[in-house]
């Protein structure tokens, strides 16, 4: 595993900001409201040759009213056990802030070399104000602008001398899963019972995770990339910028996963807005797995598991091709299979047909049943190849466009399906035309 860095502060003191800085693009959650992040948020970086783990942690806060008091400092706890270096955040502007204070104590008592970047010092006037929060303890402090990027490059040289110098990037690529689904249908509690951790906050209130959480882990030799999204609402039903901000980073991650696992609540079923989702998954060429959740309080009977297949497939035709899983995220159930079955249709997504097979099969296909004659002219299939796998392309050539039916192609799709499986994967078409030559 890359060496983990840590960003560590009160609230609002500009840790997401100075996260998206160094990550290169907006990725953290930035208001001015306290108590945006609550959970950690990792993204893997680079700098001058060494590649490292960047973590952005929720604000430490000693507010009796705050929320999440107790689990955001857990979820630091968890970060600072894994950092190589924490990064700990002071407001310039401000001065030090009896929380820093508090802060600095708290860091003292753990493991983990200190680094304090005095944030917001975007003008010469707050320079001499840097040399205050020596009083803090920490022999290193870097003045920095995380808003404008002054002084990070700096910070960065700082942080890479703690790291090994065997940090290179010469992992395998994770295959990168998303969990995705309505509010409190138990995707946090889905990633954590993975993880075999309390790596997001979990609560009945819905709305609770707000950012895409990546969580990294290793199963049977191959690494994955856990993203935990905030739920999805129905547009009428945003009405904050903050859940606005949150419905977008959950259909970024549908679009830079592998594979999305469609979290549907066992006893509400599928509603109008799950449908929407797992189009969005289906229509971005994702690998898809439909994941019943609190299978273990739902009433049932020796038929329930099998009747519920079926209804779901009559609610979603278009992910026919998807994988059902009945699991408890509370309770564990199912989620070895549930495990095994992220792997193999990753597999199904690599899956490639030679192309001489792939011709036979469609050869086969076409003997058994031809396609349908269109005003006195019939499709000839000349010619078929894969171009792409995630998802799987096949590029078809044809006598003419116009006279391939979408049924006709629907039927070469299952063809191929009972031939190769393409378990939990779309597939796509591309029809060429070309002519015969004589």
């Amino acid at each position: 595993m890359k060496p983990v860095v840590a960003l560590i502060g009160r609230p609002n003191v500009g840790k997401s900001t100075l996260f998206n800085r160094i990550v290169g693009y907006r990725h953290a959650i930035v208001e001015d409201t306290p108590g945006v992040t609550r959970d950690r948020l990792y993204s893997d970086c680079e700098w001058l040759g060494k590649h490292f783990r960047l973590v952005d942690t929720g604000g430490i806060n000693d507010r009796p009213d705050a929320q999440f008091v107790d689990e955001i400092k857990t979820q630091v706890d968890y970060a600072l056990v894994e950092a190589t270096v924490a990064i700990f955040i002071v407001d310039a502007r401000e001065g030090i802030n009896p929380l820093d204070q508090e802060i600095a104590t708290y860091l003292r008592t753990k493991n983990v070399p200190v680094i304090v970047a005095c944030n917001k010092v975007d003008t010469v006037d707050l320079t001499d104000q840097v040399y205050e929060f020596y009083n803090l303890g920490f022999e290193i402090i870097v003045p920095i602008s995380a808003e404008a990027g002054l002084g990070v490059g700096d910070l960065l040289d700082e942080i890479i001398s703690f790291l090994p110098e065997s940090s290179r990037d010469d992992d395998q690529d994770p295959i990168k899963i998303a969990i995705v689904g309505r509010p409190n249908v138990g995707k946090s509690s889905l990633t954590n019972k993975i993880l075999g951790q309390n790596r997001t906050i979990v609560s009945d209130m819905p709305g609770t995770t707000r950012d895409s959480i990546d969580s990294f882990f290793r199963y049977n030799n191959q690494d994955y990339i856990l993203i935990d999204t905030a739920g999805l609402r129905r547009k009428s039903k945003i009405t904050e910028d903050l859940e606005r901000y949150s419905a977008s980073r959950t259909i970024d991650s549908i679009e830079r996963c592998d594979i999305s696992l469609i979290l549907i609540d066992a006893n509400t079923g599928i509603t109008e807005q799950d449908k929407r989702i797992a189009g969005h998954a289906h229509e971005n060429g994702k690998g898809c797995i439909m994941v019943v959740n609190k299978w273990d309080i739902y009433e049932k009977d020796s038929h329930s598991l099998d009747k519920y297949k079926k209804d779901l497939y009559l609610q979603v035709p278009f992910l026919s091709y998807a994988p059902i899983v009945f699991i408890s995220a509370l309770t564990g159930q199912r989620i070895p299979e549930l495990l095994e079955l992220i792997e193999y249709v990753s597999e199904q997504q690599n899956l490639r047909v030679p192309t001489g097979i792939l011709n036979t099969i469609i050869e086969e296909a076409v003997y058994m049943t031809p396609p349908p004659t269109k005003k006195g002219r019939q499709l000839k299939i000349l010619y078929g190849t894969q171009t792409g796998i995630k998802p799987p392309v096949f590029v078809l050539f044809v006598n003419s466009r116009d006279l391939i039916h979408f049924s006709y192609q629907r039927y070469l799709e299952n063809v191929i399906r009972e031939a190769y499986g393409f378990t939990g994967t779309p597939i796509r078409w591309k029809i060429k035309e070309r002519s015969r030559r004589s």
